[in-house]
This record gives C-alpha cells, sequence and structure tokens, in this order.
C-alpha cells in the first residue's frame, strides 16, 4: 500500500481579485466602441496601406524565387492584413488573406506556392482588388466566387494550417 497523499492547493486568485467581476465595465466598452467609430472614417487609408506592404512583400518574393525568406514577410503582411480585415470593416480581406496565410505559412505550402506562384498573385491581387474597390463581404457575387475558387485550390494542394 502506498503512503502518498494527494493535496489540492488552494486557488489564492479568486480571492486577490475580489470574487468574478467583470474586466470591463458597460461604460468602458461603450467608450470603446465611441472611439472605434470615430476613426472608422480612416479604416479604408488603413487598410489601402496595408494592402501596400502586401504589394511590396509579393514584389519581393518574386524578386527572390519565393524563398522562404520572402514568404515570411509575405505570410507576415497577410497576417496583419487578416486580423485587420475584420477591425477595419473589410470581412472579406480576412478571408483571403487567411487562405493566403493557410498557403505560405508551413514548408509544404511554402513548396507549394514556390510551384504556383500565379496562386500567390491571385490571393494579393484579389485583396487588392476588394480593398480598392470597396468590397467588404463574401455576399458580393463575384467575391464569392473569387474567395471559394482561392480557398479550392489552396485545399487542393493539401497544405494544412499549423
Amino acid at each position: 500500500m502506498s503512503n502518498s497523499h494527494v493535496t489540492k492547493p488552494r486557488n489564492l486568485l479568486k480571492e486577490k481579485l475580489g470574487g468574478v467581476a467583470p474586466m470591463f465595465d458597460e461604460a468602458a466598452l461603450q467608450r470603446a466602441e465611441a472611439a472605434l467609430a470615430a476613426l472608422s472614417g480612416e479604416f479604408q487609408n488603413w487598410m489601402e496601406e496595408e494592402v501596400v506592404r502586401m504589394l511590396e512583400a509579393r514584389d519581393a518574393a518574386r524578386a527572390a524565387h519565393y524563398d522562404n525568406a520572402s514568404l515570411e514577410r509575405l505570410f507576415g503582411c497577410s497576417h496583419d492584413a487578416k486580423g485587420l480585415g475584420s477591425t477595419y470593416e473589410f470581412p472579406l480581406v480576412t478571408r483571403l488573406a487567411a487562405s493566403l496565410c493557410r498557403l505560405i505559412e508551413t514548408p509544404e505550402g511554402k513548396d507549394a506556392a514556390r510551384q504556383k506562384p500565379q496562386l500567390v498573385d491571385a490571393h494579393v491581387d484579389a485583396i487588392r482588388a476588394v480593398v480598392r474597390d470597396g468590397i467588404k463581404h463574401a455576399e458580393h457575387p463575384v467575391a464569392r466566387v473569387l474567395l471559394d475558387e482561392l480557398e479550392t485550390q489552396v485545399a487542393a494542394l493539401g497544405v494544412a494550417p499549423r
């Protein structure tokens, strides 16, 4: 028979925080939403700046023959666009950038991108076009077809996200 004993430590976190309380009160959330709404007039400009960075990264990747370093830079730009798309009221950019991220985030994906650089170009050009034309949602008929095709092409390569 064993002489072991299991001791369960006390959870002091709840005591130190004073119980379970919301981190932000309703008034703070309303102030944050109002601040975001006040900035919304800049969203198009900020998204355009992200597109310029992505185009520069894509051009550098082309010049470097899609080497790992250049694809990592492009991945960083696409990852930023993925995160900012919804914040800047461009959820379609989020979806397109997510597909590009999926394509180039793994070593296998980078190899696939080198074999099909036109798929990289198609993603970047699609993002540029939807931002330029202010197409924000996948419900747009052309956007829906484009998004479906790009996601299908990436899936067909068997590239799995990390």
